[in-house]
């Protein structure tokens, strides 16, 4: 039988964060694998879509899967991030309680950040509080400092996994959603995608919001997926010297609850809500959720709502009804399924990928470690990294990275180029934002969006480039204004995106008075 006809020893499905991380483990041995995705690009789900944050796992359950894999995963990719060009920026965290109850449970946040192997949390009060953090709304009871929170790309992270699953040897399939799955003959799958039939000989389901439809392919009802919608506000760079740390609220048992915390790109975001939903591709904006976030935000961090808005985003996680990670193994199928990972799946997915390596192993996967294993390091798009176009000697060797095209994010012809000519390459607006920071900025494409598409469609073999989704986002702006009540907001506003001044607050001026 050839290589042609011969079944893959292990098929991925789902080309997230989780699923790139597994096809990057895998990697490493002699094995034939496929990394298979619906969508036309890796990491475009709920991976693209999350606050961006390297948690320490200090306010998991302890005792639970996800505490200890979150606990594994920072160390992995702590380590792995930094040489991977992957952008993290150690800021730590200040966990702020805003009532009596709130405060009464820091001391058990405390101790179970201990017994999930996390002793760097600390108490802190009101003064210490408002001495790191001047902007800081007013009635903060207490709180913990977390020195080990980060912030980190999510864009970034996947791709150099998959790129290094790329390198070395993984098969990496697009746009093939899987429709079925049966017997394929000799021991193996068959699994029919909008691309053709899949022979493996293992499966390991990482199909995020469309796992638990996967699972129930191969006999299981142990779970199902409900998608929680969570918004986000992105506000401009000129609001990143309002905090020092990711402000975190006292968590819910429905979610980590709304932050407000830098970015890596230098941005300031607020969020998420945390709205189950019946619709997994309900990606849209609310008003009723943005005028939420709005309400926090301005308890949080009162200037900040003072501030530009660049964009609106909603990401949807994977929960399900179980409390907990839900990883399962199924030997005699030779199947795993790696499903309910939430907002903490970024930090754990090394950590998950471990895990699976050693449960197809125990399932008889052979795993013979390779000879040589390539490792990359990506382009590192961090703001507070040093970017191409500050780099005299790599313009001097390659004059397309002086030549700016994006300058609300200062991205030159050179990146884009990389781009769209990398081991997994840029296929449309939406793949070189995330891998450039192209179209980021404040216009949101409204200025280079014609460049760049013209750019990438010139390329040999590029395909042809995705609409731009500036209008989009721009709709998301529009939804926070009415939220908000601005009255008399132009598309000028919105293009700019600076909102006319905010409704008076009970006992409180304009926030542009001059009084």
């Amino acid at each position: 039988m050839t290589a042609a006809t011969s079944p893959y020893d292990v098929a991925i499905i789902g080309a997230g964060v989780v699923g790139t991380a597994i096809a990057r483990e895998l990697a490493q041995y002699r094995l034939r694998c496929l990394l298979v995705d619906a969508t036309g690009d890796v990491g475009t789900g709920t991976s693209k879509a999350n606050t961006a944050i390297l948690h320490t796992g200090f306010d998991a359950k302890p005792g639970t899967l996800e505490a200890q894999l979150v606990r594994r995963g920072h160390a992995l990719l702590g380590a792995y991030g930094p040489p991977a060009g992957i952008p993290i920026e150690p800021i730590g965290a200040l966990l702020v309680a805003w009532d009596a109850e709130q405060q009464a449970a820091l001391a058990n946040i405390a101790e179970n950040a201990v017994r999930n192997g996390y002793a760097a949390a600390r108490p802190v009060t009101p003064a210490e509080i408002y001495r790191a953090e001047p902007q800081l709304g007013p009635g903060a009871l207490g709180g913990l400092h977390i020195p080990g929170e980060s912030l980190i790309c999510p864009f970034t992270t996947p791709l150099a996994f998959a790129t290094e699953a790329v390198l070395n040897g993984v098969e990496l399939r697009l746009n093939s959603a899987v429709e079925s799955a049966g017997d394929g003959g000799d021991g193996a799958h068959a699994l029919d995608t909008a691309g053709g039939t899949i022979r493996a000989r293992y499966v390991v389901n990482a199909a995020g919001l469309h796992a638990d439809v996967l699972d129930r392919m191969f006999g299981h009802h142990g779970f199902t997926v409900t998608p929680r919608r969570g918004e986000l506000i992105v506000f401009d760079k000129l609001a990143r010297p309002l905090l020092n740390h990711i402000l975190l609220p006292v968590p819910t048992k429905l979610s980590k609850g709304v932050l407000v915390s830098p970015t890596v790109f230098g941005n300031v975001v607020l969020g998420p809500t945390a709205e189950d939903i019946p619709d997994k591709s309900a990606t849209g904006s609310t008003a009723a959720g943005l005028a939420s976030l709005c309400d926090k935000g301005r308890r949080l961090l009162p200037a900040l709502l003072a501030e530009e808005v660049t964009a609106v985003y909603v990401g949807l996680r994977a929960a399900t009804e179980h409390a907990d990670y839900q990883i399962a193994f199924h030997p005699g199928q030779r199947y795993v399924c790696v499903a309910g990972i939430r907002s903490t799946g970024l930090t754990a997915s090394m950590a998950i990928a471990e895990l699976v390596a050693e449960g197809l192993r125990d399932a008889g996967l052979s795993l013979v470690p390779k000879d040589d294993f390539h490792t990359v390091r990506m382009p590192n798009i961090g703001e507070a990294f040093p970017r191409p176009y500050q780099q005299p000697e790599l313009i001097a060797g390659d004059s397309d990275f002086g030549r700016m095209v994006c300058h609300c994010e200062r991205v030159t012809r050179g990146e884009i180029l990389a781009a769209a000519r990398s081991a997994v390459p840029a296929r449309s607006l939406d793949g070189l934002r995330r891998r450039t920071r192209a179209l980021l900025g404040r216009c949101q494409g409204f200025y280079c969006s014609a460049a760049v598409t013209a750019l990438l469609n010139d390329l040999d073999g590029a395909a042809s480039a995705a609409p731009s989704t500036a209008a989009v986002r721009r709709f998301g702006v529009r939804w926070l204004a009415t939220a908000l009540g601005w009255a008399g907001w132009k598309r000028s506003d919105v293009l700019g995106f600076h909102p006319p001044p905010l409704p008076p607050q009970s006992g409180s001026k304009l926030p542009h008075s001059t009084e």
